[in-house]
């Protein structure tokens, strides 16, 4: 369950949060209680972001960006798909993994995501996008001149800054999930304790490890 509560159909006056509704899901379902879209996914993004219309239409409105775009929308994808993973977000790591299919990427270039840096599939300028990528979201923008300086070589300017602008914006989309527990990053958190066997006690490992115990 998503940690913010969903917004049922009944609640909804907001003209534009009706459209996807009803664009997404069907005008006769509710999706805070029949949940699921078209790409498998719960919608819970979609009712929970309905929370505030004014959130909502900003959020949307970033979605536009593709339509007069002048970046190739495979680069575009390939950053976005990263940015998913970099930022540990399953939610839009997924969804952008299925994007790049629909633009008919190559599956080994899909599958090759995680470990790029290894991967003989890129071209020069997808791996210069996977780098700037990770510069963006892995060092916080500290991006290489080099890196930067091979950017420019193959994109202009307003290019530059339409991957920067969309790259950053899905960041946040991958951050905003996780911390709400949407969609697929609707998960436990991975990293917890494993507790020791019965009648460890209190026992001291450090001084097991030491060779004192």
């Amino acid at each position: 369950m998503p940690r913010l509560r969903e917004v049922p159909r009944a609640e909804v006056g907001d003209e534009r949060i009706l459209y996807f509704y009803d664009h997404l899901f069907a005008p006769d379902r509710d999706p805070a209680v029949d949940h699921g879209t078209a790409t498998g996914s719960p919608g819970d993004w979609w009712t929970v972001f309905a929370q505030s219309p004014d959130v909502f239409r900003h959020a949307v409105r970033g979605f536009a960006l593709y339509r007069n775009a002048t970046l190739d929308p495979a680069l575009r994808e390939l950053g976005q798909c990263r940015a998913g993973w970099a930022r540990g977000s399953q939610f839009v790591f997924s969804q952008h993994c299925k994007q790049m299919r629909a633009l008919g990427m190559p599956e080994e270039k899909i599958q090759a995501i995680p470990h790029w840096q290894v991967a003989d599939c890129y071209s020069r300028l997808e791996r210069t996008v996977l780098a700037y990528t990770d510069g963006l979201v892995l060092s916080g923008g500290r991006v290489p001149d080099e890196v930067f300086d091979a950017l420019k070589e193959h994109l202009s300017d307003q290019e530059i800054l339409q991957l920067t602008y969309i790259t950053c914006m899905y960041d946040m989309h991958a951050t905003m999930a996780k911390a709400l527990r949407l969609e697929f990053d609707d998960r436990p958190e991975a990293v917890v304790e494993v507790a020791a066997p019965e009648g460890y006690g209190n026992r001291d490992i450090a001084a097991d490890l030491a060779g004192e115990g």
